[in-house]
């Protein structure tokens, strides 16, 4: 009987242990749905809002062309009415060409600070930024053929060259950023490595006392990489020590045919994320 008794007891407390592990699975699997379910709509949201904007760019330059095609009618008219159409259109014209440019630089903005990027938005932005351009070349043509025929838009005259100097402006902008962008991505994929005798990383400062990269090392001594691109390091002997830490599951070290150790980077962000220093003691 006691053993009858003992026996449930145990069949009961593992049933017990079973349901809480099912639960705790179970809680871990909500959270993580939640989680990505929260990511995904997120990024529907931010494409939502580039499209947007990106829709409201496009009509703009349907609505400018449009204008065009109007003071193009109108100059074939004479009197007060068909200037005063041209006028009209030529502001319509310049104020669209304006909110266009903010509607660009918004979304310059928004490819900047969201998690969507990529070549395709970016040639995108270059393209808006080059049809801008080409309207307002169009626009000052327009208004040399409107001079002609003494239909002057003093008005307009301040805006026009504000808007080239801002077209300018935001040229030199753009190339400045690039360039600074170029400057932090190629920073941020360069990385320094050096293997050596345990005496010539001594002589250097890089191993003092058994510790690595203390202080006041020969940086010199390194050579620079880039991440993206440099993945294989021969270290040219049979005997190699890894002194720096890198997780396991990101390199390989192998010997080639002469028996000697190459190291093979498989997966460079997780491999420097550590450390943009590699130092490896050889014999």
């Amino acid at each position: 009987m006691k053993k009858v008794l003992l026996f449930a007891a145990c069949a009961m407390a593992l049933s017990a242990c079973q349901d809480g592990a099912k639960q705790a699975q179970s809680a871990a699997l909500t959270q993580k749905i939640d989680s990505l379910t929260k990511v995904s709509v997120e990024k529907d949201n931010e494409i939502n809002e580039m499209l947007s904007t990106l829709n409201d760019i496009e009509e703009g330059f349907r609505e400018i062309s449009e204008a065009e095609g109007r003071v193009t009618l109108a100059r074939s008219g004479e009197g007060a009415t068909s200037t005063a159409r041209i006028r009209e259109n030529m502001q319509f014209i310049q104020n669209t060409m304006a909110q266009n440019r903010e509607l660009i630089n918004k979304l310059r903005q928004q490819v900047r600070q969201g998690s969507i990027t990529g070549e395709q938005l970016k040639r995108t932005i270059e393209n808006l930024t080059s049809q801008l351009e080409t309207k307002e070349q169009e626009l000052q043509a327009l208004r040399a053929e409107l001079e002609e025929k003494d239909i002057h838009i003093a008005e307009l005259d301040e805006q026009v060259a504000a808007l080239n100097e801002d077209v300018s402006t935001l040229k030199d902008a753009n190339q400045k950023k690039e360039q600074t962008i170029s400057t932090q991505d190629k920073e941020l994929n360069t990385a320094w490595f050096v293997f050596g005798t345990k005496s010539e990383l001594k002589e250097q400062n890089i191993l003092q006392s058994g510790e690595v990269l203390q202080s006041n090392f020969n940086k010199d001594y390194f050579t620079k990489i880039d991440i993206r691109v440099d993945k294989e390091i021969k270290l040219y002997s049979r005997d190699a020590e890894m002194l720096t830490a890198h997780p396991a599951d990101s390199y390989t070290l192998q010997r080639d045919a002469n028996k000697q150790y190459v190291l093979r980077i498989t997966n460079p962000e997780r491999f420097w994320s550590t450390s943009k220093y590699l130092v490896i003691q050889v014999k």
